[in-house]
């Protein structure tokens, strides 16, 4: 089985049992970056300088002979073969050769050198542009000469002279602007093309002008990477891989839902959603008060933004208090009621008899929110809502975050002033912002767990902070959701299911990469659970890997499980039928992924210290890309060792207790009628 891709890398090669709060011991602070070179790119702009990349592209190209393309209208299967030259052609010295010895030495040679800078294809995918004598201009190691491939999902880059070779393996689904920039020099027209990704990196490339009308590079980059602007398919629908389980049935919300003990005599599963009529963009399945009537919910629906109604996400086990999400109520300017909505949460507070009020956490700053309900939207006052306490979480909005990922990228890519790298990691805002996020939620927790109180949560739409907040609570909340399955189906429920909109935040496909509606809100929720892990580091089956892993492929456009912005949408696709899932290639080799710390703690609540001294910038994600960060072994081969390790150990206590019951049965049957004794098995925890 072919392995799919991880990072790209540069250079080479249950009830009745009492719940535990839980919270972190001491913490270590986030490595010291490495050293400082000149020429930062930012996220937006495809340059830092442009006369400094006009003078990286001169140097480049200037004395270099650039030749050998390979026009994409020609590219065939017989790519990687040279031609044996006719033994006339050698007779007459038309080839330079003088025997056919030679000509059959060069033969070989020529075909050991094409299957070393041959690009590996996955089952489905085909070579668009090949290119000899490409410049990639790394930020690490000055220009690097290679052969460039393109094809339908990757951009390949290759340079076979260097040992060991250097590889440049980038999925196209990462690109966000691709940019071409020409300087002449010495009569001579080089032509750059410069990356701009989504994964924290910007790629430079450089050759001669007059091979672009031959070969159609940065054409060929541009149609392949933004496949839906120029009327193709993503690539997830030509990827054939198989494997020996399907991810797509990681999640089945009517098993969800019996596992946290629902139907109940409170709450009903509704189907009343079945076509997507009430609301387009929530699931057919969810779970409403049963008192309320279908005629009630439309009236319901009809009062909140998008029609997305409050509907459970999570019951506590014991006190049945409930996290429930929706979008923001349509109150305007004026003030404007809905009886049927206020009696639906007065409903969902009176599902829950250990507490007489109900929480409603609005995600946003109160600020935005009163700008909101001037144009039509708001939020729940509390004289309509009597029992209900309003509380502002004051998060910033996606436009924010997306200015601060901006900055972000700025400090870390592609060098580092190690001398203002605390303070220039501060200027971004992007730790406050993922403290504020944590805050939020466990405060939510906090008064499901300890208050036993009911909370409602919202946005504006309902699709972004809100997925944020009640996947984050319920991670600390529940233990099923920290196992590699559980998460997933986390991520299924609440994210993908509920209509996170994630063609729309990320742009698969898309070549509008100033779109106002993109930011980073999924990688913002990775970010917190990341954190989580650090400071909670046996608590979660999962390893650093699976998170990278999840982030790489929210970009890749490979798998299906990320595509559209809705459950509607990707039935209307057929996603689950032409597409494969990310959870059948991770479920495969759940090895890869597995944290050999884990313990299950069942029935433990995780508090994470939500403060800036427990928080660090996730360096093996966004600083990845400098060999300088880069550990000497990687991370997951050590845990993988040692998952080895506690596999031989757990084995020998098995034989142990094996042995041990063995004894005990065989000393009971040499007493024969002497008093018996009951032999305690021995429970040992790796």
């Amino acid at each position: 089985m072919e392995r799919a891709p991880g990072p790209a890398l540069e250079g080479g090669g249950g009830g009745g049992v009492a719940r535990r709060s839980v919270r972190p011991a001491g913490l270590g602070g986030a490595a010291p970056p490495g050293s400082r070179q000149p020429g930062v790119e930012t996220l937006d702009s495809p340059t830092g300088s442009h006369v400094e990349w006009c003078k990286q592209l001169i140097a480049a190209t200037i004395s270099s002979q650039i030749s050998g393309s390979v026009p994409s209208d020609t590219v065939s299967r017989d790519y990687r073969v040279y031609k044996r030259p006719d033994k006339r052609e050698i007779q007459d010295g038309h080839n330079g050769y003088h025997s056919e010895a030679e000509a059959d030495q060069a033969l070989r040679d020529g075909n050991k050198l094409a299957q070393m800078e041959e690009a590996p294809l996955f089952p489905g995918e085909s070579i668009k542009a090949i290119a000899k004598d490409v410049m990639y201009i790394c930020p690490f190691m000055g220009a690097v000469s290679g052969t460039l491939t393109v094809t339908d999902f990757k951009m390949y880059f290759k340079n076979v002279e260097r040992d060991p070779h250097f590889v440049l393996d980038v999925p196209l689904g990462v690109i966000s602007r691709v940019e071409k920039i020409g300087v002449q020099s010495h009569g001579d027209n080089s032509c750059g093309i410069e990356i701009v990704c989504k994964d924290m990196r910007n790629l430079r490339l450089a050759y001669k002008q007059e091979e672009q009308s031959r070969l159609e590079i940065f054409e060929n980059l541009v149609t392949q990477a933004f496949p839906l602007s120029n009327g193709l398919p993503l690539f997830a629908f030509s990827y054939k891989e198989k494997f020996p389980v399907n991810g797509w049935k990681v999640y089945d919300p009517m098993a969800e839902y019996k596992r946290q003990g629902l139907p109940n005599e409170s709450w009903k599963i509704s189907k009343i959603n079945s076509t997507y009529e009430l609301c387009d963009t929530y699931p057919t399945i969810f779970v409403v008060p049963t008192s309320v009537k279908d005629d009630d919910l439309s009236k319901v629906a009809a009062f909140r933004a998008k029609g997305r109604i409050p509907v459970l996400s999570w019951i506590h086990p014991e006190s049945q208090a409930t996290i429930t999400r929706c979008s923001q109520p349509l109150v305007g300017p004026n003030d404007k009621r809905c009886k049927e909505d206020e009696k639906y949460l007065q409903t969902i507070m009176d599902a829950n008899a250990q507490s007489h009020k109900l929480i409603i956490f609005d995600a946003r700053q109160n600020s935005v929110a009163d700008t909101n309900k001037a144009k039509g939207g708001g939020y729940e006052n509390e004289s309509a809502y009597p029992n209900a306490e309003l509380v502002f979480l004051e998060i910033h909005n996606i436009h924010v975050m997306r200015e601060s990922l901006r900055k972000l990228k700025e400090i870390v890519y592609p060098s580092i002033d190690e001398a203002r790298w605390l303070s220039n990691v501060d200027s971004t805002h992007w730790l406050e912002y993922i403290r504020m996020l944590l805050a939020g939620a466990v405060r939510i927790a906090d008064k499901i767990e300890s208050g036993k109180t009911s909370v409602v949560v919202h946005c504006s739409d309902g699709w972004d902070r809100t997925a944020q907040l009640t996947s984050l609570a319920m991670l600390m909340l529940d233990s099923y959701y920290r196992t590699i399955k559980g998460f997933e189906a986390l991520i299924e429920k609440e994210w993908i299911s509920f209509g996170h909109r994630f063609a729309m935040r990320v742009g698969h496909g898309d070549d509008d990469h100033a779109d106002a509606d993109r930011s980073p809100i999924f990688l913002q929720f990775l970010d917190c659970v990341w954190q989580m892990t650090k400071q909670f580091p046996a608590a979660f089956e999962f390893n650093e890997l699976f998170l990278i892993t999840i982030l790489d492929h929210l970009y890749s456009c490979l798998f299906g499980t990320f595509l559209y912005n809705c459950e509607q949408e990707r039935l209307k696709e057929e996603i689950s039928t032409k597409t494969v899932s990310l959870w059948s290639y991770i479920n495969s080799q759940l090895d890869e992924f597995t944290n050999p710390f884990y313990v299950n703690y069942e029935n433990h609540v995780l508090y994470p210290v939500a403060s800036l001294n427990h928080l660090e910038l996730w360096v093996n994600y966004y600083v990845r890309w400098n060999p300088r960060m880069r550990p000497q072994m990687p991370i997951h081969q050590n845990l993988k060792e040692l998952l080895a390790i506690r596999a031989e150990l757990q084995k020998k206590v098995e034989d142990l207790q094996h042995e041990a019951a063995t004894r005990s049965i065989s000393s009971s049957s040499d007493r024969g009628s002497s008093p018996s004794h009951s032999a305690t098995p021995v429970r040992t925890s790796v």
